[in-house]
């Protein structure tokens, strides 16, 4: 089985996932591009028995645009990296940030959420599903 280690950027937070993500989501909401400071964000979804969390980390509560749903992102106090979040949507599951694995051969993104948001000279692979919002 797959061991993969997220962290933060001086190594205070961490998930060690086992096996592979359920799906990868490359998503354009306002939220993930205020949150990493690019155009969109990508997250890796692991069910909750499959990730082992570490460190300290500091939670921030947040509304999902336009629902009465929320997410909470977990992010270090110390650096501010985020590395992990839960949603309401989804309570099974932890999204941890793709880019926490440091692993370029991680796999691509299985779907687009939020793309009513999307930058315009974003171009997404034809065979990708997307969706406006965000897909149940």
């Amino acid at each position: 089985m797959t061991a993969r280690i997220a962290q933060c950027a001086c190594g205070g937070i961490s998930a060690t996932t086992e096996g592979e993500p359920r799906f990868v989501v490359l998503c354009h909401c306002i939220q993930c591009q205020r949150r990493t400071g690019s155009p969109f964000g990508v997250g890796a979804y692991f069910h909750k028995e499959d990730v082992r969390l570490a460190g300290t980390p500091k939670p921030y509560r947040r509304m999902v645009e336009g629902t009465e749903r929320t997410l909470t992102n977990y992010f270090c106090p110390d650096c501010g990296s985020t590395v992990y979040w839960t949603l309401d949507l989804r309570p099974q599951h932890i999204g941890i940030a793709l880019g926490s694995f440091a692993d370029s051969s991680f796999g691509p993104p299985t779907r687009s959420v939020w793309t009513e948001h999307k930058h315009e000279w974003i171009t997404l692979p034809p065979d990708m599903p997307a969706f406006p919002q965000q897909a149940r």
